[in-house]
């Protein structure tokens, strides 16, 4: 079985932290760094070759998932994409230069734009298009274009807590399973 694909750009080589699973099949392109205990899942593309990429500790990303950033030009500064600590994405989503703090929770098939910043504790429903808006801590967003829907509840942070250490503990499964093939 073959691992990902690992493709230097201008020099930089993506970095994986020892203990992440990146599966067979995922694209790294230039200057992506993949944190402790964190998934990339099959068939995604992490392609860092105009700005960085940075997915912290215990996050994952999951199937068909692109993630690119926008490099900066005509005098303004471009929009990497920095992706923190128990982020929980969906699968086949799009993130473009966006920024999502520890414990964002990111639906599936949604698109967050250039400029967006998703708050920790906050949730982007499945679907939605977030163009260049800040999602506040505490709240969902829904719809195209997003808008707020209502605050999360305790029981909605447990279970995007919940989902988090279900995708760590799995994709440690997977490490040792195809480290077997």
């Amino acid at each position: 079985m073959t691992g990902p694909i690992i493709i230097p750009w201008n020099g930089i080589t993506p970095r994986i932290a020892a203990d992440a699973f990146v599966a067979p099949g995922v694209v790294l392109v230039g200057d992506v760094e993949i944190g402790p205990r964190s998934s990339i899942w099959f068939g995604c593309v992490l392609r860092a070759d105009v700005n960085k990429i940075r997915v912290g500790a215990r996050s994952n990303i999951q199937d068909g998932t692109v993630v690119h950033c926008e490099s900066a030009r005509d005098g303004k500064d471009g929009f990497p994409t920095i992706i923190g600590d128990d982020v929980l994405i969906g699968h086949m989503v799009m993130v473009h230069g966006a920024i999502l703090e520890d414990r964002a929770f990111i639906g599936m098939k949604s698109s967050l734009l250039n400029g967006t910043v998703v708050e920790g504790d906050a949730m982007v429903a499945a679907g939605a298009l977030v163009a260049g808006k800040r999602i506040p801590k505490g709240q969902l967003w829904a719809g195209t274009p997003a808008k707020y829907m209502r605050d999360l509840t305790e029981q909605d942070l447990k279970g995007m807590r919940a989902g988090t250490l279900r995708y760590e503990t799995n994709a440690q499964i997977y490490r040792q399973q195809l480290a077997q093939t």
